[in-house]
């Protein structure tokens, strides 16, 4: 199967009522994420626009090896994150300051202090961060930004600013390191324009090209997987794709990429 992927839109507490183009928010509604869900059978990730307008939940996802030894199968969860936009001040909290004992997440969980013990990252569009498995992390408020992540969904909230909304610190604690972030192994600054590596495995790939892929790129993308234009239109077995987009395609050579366009392509390794 190639083609356009269905927009979800999703309703959030912290998202927006009025979202940026070409996105258009219902009247009424808070946005928070825009969904792209691939059918069965295909690329094992899901890819997600947010949109922040309050801080998201200091939370911590389970790894494939954790979900397994639990029975609930191979829906562990490593995602990253490509920002787009972000109002001054805008971070994002990733790991902790200094290690932290579970006892003492636990208990800052319940005051409300974890949030003081994360370090917040100040953000600008082009900064990419990817969030391994078990790293404790919140979006901040003020942040659009792209997610490519395993397609689970398993999260586990630690701490939600007083929302009327369901916490999970025995299984977050039980997930989580206590550690600061390794901002040199994952953190990376991406370019408006060129072709880059920006996730090598070994869950999932993700690549940044400008026009038609290389032969280099083509190598890591023998199958299918997603394509999100960025800049320009590509056309997916014969239908259109436009920036605020994402399709599926059965190959590389379903899509036709613009000359001057660009593209981020993803697709799963295999387990």
């Amino acid at each position: 199967m190639s083609g356009a992927l269905p927009i979800r839109q999703v309703e959030k507490p912290w998202g927006r009522d009025a979202l940026p183009a070409p996105f258009v928010t219902p009247e009424g509604q808070r946005i928070g994420e825009i969904w792209f869900e691939p059918p069965p059978g295909l690329p094992d990730l899901l890819v997600k626009y947010i949109f922040t307008s309050e801080k998201l939940s200091v939370q911590v996802h389970p790894s494939d090896a954790q979900t397994l030894a639990k029975g609930l199968g191979r829906q562990g969860k490593e995602e990253c994150w490509l920002i787009l936009a972000a109002e001054p001040g805008a971070t994002l909290g990733i790991g902790f300051e200094r290690t932290i004992s579970g006892d003492a997440m636990r208990e800052a969980a319940l005051d409300g202090s974890i949030e003081g013990l994360l370090t917040w990252h100040e953000v600008s569009p082009g900064d990419f961060f990817y969030i391994p498995a078990n790293t404790v992390h919140a979006i901040g408020a003020g942040v659009s930004l792209i997610e490519v992540q395993q397609n689970s969904d398993i999260t586990y909230r630690l701490y939600d600013y007083g929302r009327p909304r369901e916490l999970h610190l025995d299984e977050g604690i039980e997930v989580s390191i206590g550690e600061p972030y390794a901002m040199g192994l994952w953190h990376k600054r991406v370019a408006a324009r060129g072709t880059q590596v920006l996730v090598d495995g070994p869950l999932f790939l993700l690549d940044q090209i400008e026009g038609p892929p290389s032969a280099k790129v083509a190598l890591r993308y023998p199958g299918a997987l997603l394509v999100i234009p960025r800049e320009g239109e590509i056309e997916v077995a014969g239908e259109t794709v436009a920036p605020g987009g994402c399709a599926v395609a059965d190959s590389l050579a379903a899509v036709r990429f613009a000359d001057d366009g660009i593209c981020l392509l993803a697709r799963a390794c295999a387990p």
